[in-house]
């Protein structure tokens, strides 16, 4: 469904697995700040893996490196706790500014003290660049006994739909396709999502486990939520990402939603929605 009343501009450049940048009327967001460079190692520790551990390798560095970003006004960081989402590279851009986060990743990161945990479908506001937005937590399921937040973010420039419904964006995190996910369409029409992809899998206890979304678990989510436009992001770079683009792409050709899909290409900056009256993309 289009997005009527969306009077925002909204564009996003991606930088690397679920790094992006979101900018929304020249306010800049970034989720999941990861910025070392290619071939970096990193160990995950974790109960429910079988060995207890996995070294994480990345392929791809980022398309711009810190030096490089534009200001950044605020972070949204699903997790703290896995590196291939906030490496030491990106805590540095924590320092200072304000950060929302899961509960336990608010504990984690103290005494910052721009840091704000979320619980899921609590909503906060944050003003931010001369702008207030709501920011909504959003259920997820990652990795078991581990916290991670997806978020909607809201703002009165944003407009309704013909039915209502607030027009919002929606930031996934990690996360594979949870029925819960299904409640945002009682109160908001997504205009644009962000869904971190790759089929992640680890090696659990009890065989492979599934930790983000594949192709038609998002096909699945984006014709539940009604989605405008979904952009794919977080499927290519690492080892434990099983489904590349040319895949994904079958996944949605398959649900029926390519019409929907715009993919980005990593340093360029790509605008979502024109911020016109009518909101057309």
């Amino acid at each position: 469904m289009p997005c009527t009343d969306f009077c925002s501009k909204v564009s996003i450049t991606h930088l690397t697995t679920a790094t992006a940048i979101l900018s929304i009327d020249n306010v800049n967001f970034i989720t999941d700040p990861v910025f070392s460079s290619a071939g970096t190692k990193m160990k995950y520790e974790s109960k429910v893996l079988k060995d207890g551990s996995v070294v994480l390798q990345n392929s791809f560095g980022p398309a711009l490196g810190l030096e490089s970003l534009p200001p950044i006004d605020a972070v949204l960081l699903s997790h703290e706790d896995h590196a291939d989402n906030l490496d030491d590279l990106g805590r540095r851009l924590l320092d200072g500014r304000k950060v929302i986060t899961t509960m336990d990743g608010a504990k984690n990161l103290q005494p910052r003290p721009g840091v704000r945990g979320i619980r899921p479908w609590e909503t906060i506001p944050l003003e931010v660049g001369g702008k207030t937005f709501q920011i909504t937590g959003v259920p997820t399921r990652h990795v078991p006994g581990e916290e991670c937040t997806g978020f909607i973010l809201e703002c009165d420039t944003f407009g309704t739909n013909s039915k209502g419904l607030s027009n919002v964006i929606y930031f996934s995190g990690d996360t594979v396709y949870i029925d819960e996910m299904n409640e945002i369409r009682k109160k908001y029409h997504v205009c644009v999502a962000i869904l971190n992809l790759g089929k992640a899998i680890m090696p659990s206890h009890d065989g492979p486990l599934q930790i983000t979304m594949d192709g038609k678990q998002a096909g699945r989510l984006v014709k539940n939520l009604d989605v405008g436009l979904m952009v794919p992001i977080h499927f290519e770079g690492w080892g434990h990402f099983t489904q590349c683009k040319e895949e994904l792409n079958r996944n949605f050709e398959e649900e029926g939603i390519s019409n929907r899909v715009c993919w980005v290409t990593p340093g360029k900056p790509t605008t979502l929605v024109s911020g016109s009256d009518n909101g057309h993309f």
